[in-house]
């Protein structure tokens, strides 16, 4: 029974250490991006936010204004 335990302890463990390997591997295979290339998304990301909100805004005023118009 005790080596059955210790053998179950040792599995687990070399699993473990074989998915932290894994995972190192995995990692190191990320590519990243250039400062550059990180700034530019950004902005473009800031940007597509800023006019979706705006062009959303107009839709609901448009919207609140068609609405208050038919329940005069």
């Amino acid at each position: 029974m005790a080596e059955t335990k210790n053998t179950d302890q040792t599995a687990k463990a070399v699993k473990k250490v074989s998915f932290f390997d894994g995972v190192k591997a995995e990692f190191n295979k990320i590519s990243w991006p250039s400062k550059k290339d990180l700034f530019r998304q950004s902005v473009a990301v800031v940007c597509v936010s800023v006019v979706l909100g705006v062009v959303i805004a107009v839709l609901d005023m448009m919207l609140q204004y068609g609405v208050s118009f038919l329940t005069m």
